[in-house]
């Protein structure tokens, strides 16, 4: 098998189309699903995992549990409906989903998880990163029982998408972002240098629309709303792939084509740096791609061609 992933998310539209696509792959294990405060609550988040599951033919075989719908220091955030829409899956009336939640935490889902398989379990973050710095303080030796840890977040070189300096996963809650990516493991980072880069079109979308496959008819109606957002962003009708990127490079379904193992500290002030990443990427002008001491994979470059695969995969996906 590729690999054994507990996911951890704030199952908006990209979430949904990370969570399709690694459903999509026989040889993926999904051991467990946490959701996070983010695009909307976690409580919601988890209404809407549990539906994406159900599309999916999944419905009750993979936990869920829900988690922070604060911040590592209490604080609630403003939520990203703007984006993804009120329900979080671009308005698309989902009804009540087959499936119950776990009677855990998220964070105490991930530690039993990883505790009952040592060495085997990858995490995958695509919300903010509270859960995971939960599960931190309540199993310091996390580190080193994961297989290893893949998040979705930060700009390394590019702008941010909440404020100039900031991505939204980690200005949702910095403080449990510096937590997470100073952990002493193996963590790779897919900001929004690449994320941005790799795009779906309107043309795709509709192709998905138009498939004999309900899993891809689901991903094209809840993408519409979420496609409306980006054509600000992008000039078109169109996406960035988010978080599904980062679900393909946790697989090893995408291999960067450049990428830098170096120090990363999140700006944790109160100006307007606040939730930036800085990554130390000083010694790329010399070819110098890992720093000593480093644990942080930060991903720079990727091939641009994944959002064919999305929908080859997911058009050819009936559960």
């Amino acid at each position: 098998m590729k690999k054994t992933v507990l996911m951890d998310c704030d199952t908006g539209v990209d979430d949904a189309i990370a969570l399709l696509y690694l459903l999509a792959d026989p040889e993926v294990e999904l051991c467990g699903l946490t959701t996070v405060f983010g695009n909307i609550s976690a409580a919601t988040a988890a209404r809407n995992t549990l539906k994406v599951l159900e599309v999916a033919g999944r419905g009750g075989q993979v936990p869920v549990a829900v988690g922070s719908e604060l911040t590592l220091t209490g604080q609630a955030m403003e939520l990203a409906t703007h984006v993804h829409g009120a329900n979080g899956l671009g308005g698309v009336d989902i009804g009540v989903p087959v499936g119950t939640l776990s009677p855990l935490s998220a964070a105490e889902l991930i530690v039993s998880t990883v505790r009952a398989r040592p060495g085997q379990v990858h995490l995958l973050a695509t919300g903010p990163f509270t859960n995971l710095a939960v599960a931190l303080r309540l199993a310091p030796d996390l580190p080193e029982l994961v297989e290893g840890v893949t998040v979705m977040g930060g700009a390394a070189m590019a702008p941010g998408n909440v404020t100039p300096a900031a991505e939204a996963n980690i200005w949702h809650d910095p403080e449990a972002a510096q937590a997470v990516l100073s952990a002493p493991w193996d963590i790779t980072m897919v900001p929004l240098d690449v994320t941005m880069r790799e795009v779906i079109s309107e043309e795709q979308r509709l192709a998905m629309a138009g498939s004999s496959s309900p899993v891809a008819r689901f991903a094209a109606e809840v993408l519409d709303f979420y496609f409306d957002f980006y054509r600000d962003v992008l000039g078109r009708k169109s996406s960035a792939c988010h978080d599904v990127l980062a679900a393909a490079v946790a697989v090893g379904d995408v291999v960067p084509l450049q990428s830098m193992k170096v120090g990363v500290q999140v700006d944790t002030g109160t100006g307007p740096g606040r939730g930036a990443t800085i990554c130390d990427t000083r010694g790329m002008y010399k070819g110098e791609l890992q720093q000593e001491g480093a644990h942080c994979t930060v991903v720079l470059e990727t091939r641009g061609d994944l959002a064919a695969s999305v929908v080859e995969r997911l058009s050819n996906f009936v559960p």
